[in-house]
């Protein structure tokens, strides 16, 4: 009989559910705990093993399963909603793995792909990158706000400069995890008009499905496919959600600087806005258009190819 594990993932323990078993126990979230959940899980008949992303604390459990089992990683707004659906309103560690068993069995996704170490050096990179770029940012806005206040101003420019120092030297590094963890693939991402290092390297990082799926499927995952809604005779606006957001914000810059770059893609944004859609909009459809560019070039293996405009 199959068997459906759902784990719910805390930084010191993992409760795992089985079903239809109904069964619950719990193990350290340790290589020991990893150990042991592996051996047990190995004597039942596993059809999918299910969990939340939890910032990084799952990871260790994934890559001890993954070998031998497909295993699933949900963002944790969908598992509340599939909680929310069937009436589950209690939350405890047990009854959390309960429901992502119960997701598990009925919920068809595909496996999440295992990470190498190269990838999640690159991602830890990225983001860390991400953090300091933040607060680099934060800093500059409190720097406008203070310019009566000597003081503070010298304070804040130290800062800021040793800020773009670190940001330079995590820039050298990015550039070099990426090309221990795919230098092919960067290379050709680096060749179209509007992707800089940081977009190649994001892309890299956090979408390992990118030339591997179909173009709706893409769009999709990163967030940027329109859904209807429509209720009996009434038409509602499409609009986008869900979806990869650190994926969807470096996009969105990178398609700004291929509108201005690529001939085509500036046609296709400028004959959007003369139908009246707004920049917004116009945008997200580009980000689409280009997202999809990009996964057929990856997917069929060849070089990048602009659309004639």
């Amino acid at each position: 009989m199959s068997v459906f594990v759902g784990i719910d993932v805390a930084k010191a323990t993992l409760a795992v559910a089985l079903r239809p078993s109904g069964e619950v126990f719990e193990v350290a979230n340790s290589p020991a705990g990893h150990r042991a959940l592996a051996q047990r899980l190995r004597k039942l008949t596993v059809e999918r093993v299910l969990l939340e992303a939890t910032g990084g604390y799952e990871r260790a459990v994934m890559a001890a399963l993954q070998a031998e089992w497909p295993v699933v990683r949900v963002a944790p707004h969908r598992a509340r909603s599939f909680a929310t659906a069937m009436g589950r309103i209690a939350k405890t560690d047990p009854i959390d793995a309960a429901m992502l068993a119960h997701m598990a069995q009925v919920v068809d996704t595909p496996p999440t792909q295992p990470e190498t170490p190269q990838q999640l050096r690159l991602q830890a990179l990225v983001q860390r990158r991400s953090q300091v770029v933040q607060q680099r940012d934060d800093e500059r806005r409190r720097l406008q706000q203070v310019q009566d206040q000597p003081l503070v101003v010298a304070s804040l420019k130290r800062l800021l400069r040793a800020q773009q120092a670190e940001i330079a030297l995590l820039d050298k590094a990015i550039a070099q995890a990426v090309a221990e963890a795919d230098r092919q693939r960067a290379d050709r991402l680096l060749a179209i008009p509007g992707v800089g290092p940081v977009t190649a390297a994001t892309l890299i990082a956090f979408l390992p499905e990118l030339g591997q799926i179909e173009r709706r499927q893409i769009a999709a995952l990163v967030g940027v496919a329109p859904y209807n809604a429509d209720s009996g005779g009434k038409t509602g606006l499409r609009r986008i959600r869900g979806g990869r957001a650190g994926i969807r914000r470096v996009l969105y810059m990178a398609t700004w600087s291929a509108i201005r770059a690529q001939p085509a893609l500036n046609q296709r944004y400028q004959a959007l806005r003369a139908r009246g859609k707004c920049a917004k909009v116009a945008l997200v459809a580009c980000m689409r258009s280009f997202l999809g560019q990009i996964n057929a070039m990856l997917r069929d293996g060849g070089q990048w190819q602009p659309t004639p405009a």
